[in-house]
């Protein structure tokens, strides 16, 4: 390929991987896909339990923390992001989920008219193929796997049954609009390995002749002629490179760098582009602005029978016996992850929808992915589903390889600090109903001595972490939205030839992991590009 080629994708993550595969699919255009991490050649990837060996790595994850949060008790919170082929789909939780029909119809209601649950519900079937077989809401040929859980742990049929004591319905299937139940996840894993995008849409394109992977490419900047993106400069190998896009340049490096290297480029909050001495290109406001994050509070139980995963990975026998077993089989704890059980439930008395999430993991550490506990244990992390605060993400200088100021602001909200103690307090139902309350020998954290609703709060300010979603930092909006950053196509207001496709278009959070919706968001833009093009 030349130095210049149609589409120049930024950030071979969930959308990246998806847009190169769509973008050279018909084989008339040249994708050139620029990622600043490693191929994904790491075993431990693959592994769908290895997100605990990556969640901490050098090279595959960027590393970043957060600004110290007022909210939080002035602490900076760790927040991994994916730095390799398929991004934070090659080092996520593997859990697929849709979110709500009312999140995507709050998203057409709020000025994205064609951005409604009926118009991304066929994109959804288009990208999966689901193991529960075809349905209204479900696909079978699609490159994404969503995979059931098919060997049940006491722990979380244990879990289940005492959901439905407290009224929630078992369910197979999370993703048909109505997320509301208890069940086991669906994961995205492929016959006992992960299924990343990279494995997904990159595998199957990586031979096209009109598609060019450069890994270890960090993009620095855009390359502007007066509001019009004309490519891209990067950075590899010690050397500064610029390539040039025919058409145009997509962004998808995820909700934290997208904003950044706009506002590197000088698209952004005009004052915050002076302070750093970057030259306006065109103010936009809402550029790193709307961040919105799930945030996790998890509770731990030391369970008092030898039945968790701590258990098998304490010892050589159990680590030998778990290898061996996916090894042979592909199946196990190697085979699931950390997170098998789910819930979606409202603790609040007035939401309308499911406004918690539970992800029931049947092993327990002071963190995620980190060492276990010597003792048999479980987690019960609980997430509000759609929280009111919003933070920024902020270049700290016109240095494009410092990392951004990251404030999550989490708590802010009145609303938000209820939900989160609510939750708490549902986890604990849940946690002490017969079925569960049975196999629950004490609880480890936040322990019996926290009670009130201060102290449950106090609780969730020191613990609280993120669970990785942060969306919403280049926000879709009409023109008249003067935060919105791109339109319905995804195309960046006042500037040619640039897209952001990426969960950083999102408008609001949706209510539950943010992977699959990000995979949607881009199978659509694909859509709108390649029309796009045919009309020029």
């Amino acid at each position: 390929m030349s130095n210049t080629v149609d589409y120049i994708v930024v950030g071979a993550g969930s959308a990246g991987c998806v847009l190169a595969n769509r973008l050279s699919e018909n084989g008339k255009y040249t994708v050139c896909l620029l990622e600043a991490g490693p191929r994904d050649r790491n075993p431990w990837i693959h592994i769908p339990i290895g997100y605990g060996k990556t969640m901490f790595h050098d090279t595959l994850n960027w590393g970043f923390h957060t600004d110290p949060d007022a909210n939080m008790l002035g602490r900076r919170i760790y927040w991994p992001r994916g730095r390799t082929l398929g991004g934070s789909s090659s080092i996520n939780g593997l859990i697929y989920i849709r979110g709500q029909r009312q999140d995507y119809d709050r998203w057409k209601d709020s000025g994205n008219p064609g951005w409604g649950w009926e118009e991304c519900l066929p994109y959804f079937r288009k990208l999966e193929t689901n193991d529960l077989g075809a349905g209204p809401t479900r696909g079978t040929r699609g490159p994404l796997n969503a995979t059931s859980i098919k060997t049940g742990h006491p722990l979380v049929e244990a879990l289940i049954r005492a959901g439905e004591e407290l009224g929630l319905e078992r369910r197979r299937d999370f993703n048909e609009g109505d997320n509301e139940g208890i069940g086991y996840y669906q994961l995205t894993t492929r016959r006992g390995k992960r299924c990343s995008t990279a494995v997904a849409y990159l595998d199957p394109a990586r031979r096209r002749a009109n598609l060019r992977i450069e890994t270890g490419a960090q993009v620095t900047g855009l390359l502007m002629e007066g509001t019009r993106a004309r490519g891209v400069a990067y950075r590899k190998n010690g050397r500064n490179l610029a390539l040039r896009a025919a058409r145009e340049v997509i962004l998808s490096a995820g909700a934290v760098q997208s904003p950044q290297i706009l506002q590197l480029s000088g698209m952004g909050p005009a004052g915050l582009l002076a302070e750093h001495g970057v030259a306006v290109v065109k103010d936009l406001p809402g550029v790193g602005a709307n961040l919105q994050d799930h945030l996790q509070v998890r509770l731990i139980y030391e369970v008092g029978k030898p039945i968790t995963t701590n258990d098998q990975l304490r010892t050589v026998w159990g680590k030998a016996g778990i290898g061996l077993q996916w090894l042979l089989f592909r199946s196990g704890p190697l085979a699931i992850g950390i997170n098998q059980g789910a819930a979606f439930c409202r603790v609040l008395p007035d939401s309308p929808t499911a406004d918690a999430q539970l992800h029931f993991g049947t092993l327990s550490a002071d963190m995620a992915g980190g060492v276990v506990h010597d003792f048999s244990g479980c987690t019960y992390s609980m997430c509000q589903l759609r929280p009111e605060s919003r933070g920024t993400i902020r270049i700290r200088s016109a240095d494009p390889l410092q990392a951004p100021s990251i404030q999550p602001n989490y708590l802010d909200s009145d609303r938000d600090r209820r939900t989160a103690v609510a939750g708490v307090k549902y986890a604990r139902r849940l946690a002490a109903t017969a079925p569960l309350d049975a196999l629950m020998k004490r609880e480890f954290r936040p322990g019996g001595d926290v009670r009130g609703d201060d102290e449950i709060l106090h609780f969730c300010r020191e613990h609280g972490a993120t669970i990785f979603h942060p969306v919403g930092t280049a926000r879709m909006g009409p023109a008249s939205d003067r935060e919105a950053v791109v339109d319905q196509r995804l195309r960046v207001h006042g500037i040619g030839g640039l897209r952001v496709v990426d969960a950083s278009v999102m408008p609001t959070i949706v209510s539950g992991n943010t992977n699959v919706p990000t995979v949607m968001i881009a199978e659509r833009a694909a859509d709108f590009i390649l029309e796009d093009a045919r009309t020029v």
